[in-house]
């Protein structure tokens, strides 16, 4: 679809006045400027959660704080804002020495298996309950896969992070989904604060 709007525009590019090309673009402007505040804010808060990890009972069980955060922001703002700000949140941490290849990689199996859940399913309580534990099942048995060590102890040893992002993904989504709501009529009244 945007193709055709671009091939529209463009065969259509002398017959538009002037002041209305100019409203256009303003408009379009502002449009990609809330895009990428909104993508990075996300990113941000992507990546300062992922620095905190939840305690495992077992050493290397360990998992991060921002999977149900990324399940609910799938969920809210859509899957193309999410795999990008997923994209900058994995190049700061590995700018920042905080992440590797393997764990971007493995970040990016998550993020894609969670967006297509998601995309395929639907957005009901179960399918974002089980959205993030599909994830990191799928990604763990891949990095068992890439290692070439057993994927079950590593799926098995995701488990206690896996029941926690079922827990908190759904009322995470409903938070997001308020603050989501809060900016738009922010917008709305031309309020800023």
């Amino acid at each position: 679809m945007p193709i055709v709007n671009l091939i529209l525009i463009m065969v259509n590019k002398d017959k538009i006045s002037k002041d209305h090309n100019y409203r256009e673009q303003g408009e379009s402007m502002h449009s990609k400027v809330r895009w990428l505040t909104e993508v990075s804010m996300l990113a941000v808060f992507i990546t300062i959660t992922a620095a905190f990890k939840l305690p495992g009972l077992i050493p290397g069980t360990e998992y991060q704080l921002s999977a149900p955060i990324a399940v609910a922001i799938c969920a809210v703002f859509g899957f193309s804002k999410y795999i990008t700000a997923g994209l900058l949140s994995s190049a700061v941490g590995l700018i920042l020495g905080t992440q590797t290849i393997l764990n971007i990689g493995i970040a990016m199996i998550f993020r894609v298996v969670v967006g297509l859940v998601l995309l395929g399913f639907g957005r009901s309580w179960l399918i974002i309950t089980l959205a993030g534990p599909v994830g990191s099942g799928i990604a763990r048995a891949a990095l068992g896969a890439i290692v070439g060590k057993a994927a079950i102890p590593l799926v098995v040893a995701a488990v206690p992070g896996m029941i926690f992002t079922s827990i908190v993904a759904w009322p995470m989504m409903i938070l997001l989904k308020k603050v989501k709501v809060q900016k738009g009529v922010c917008l709305k009244n031309g309020i800023q604060h």
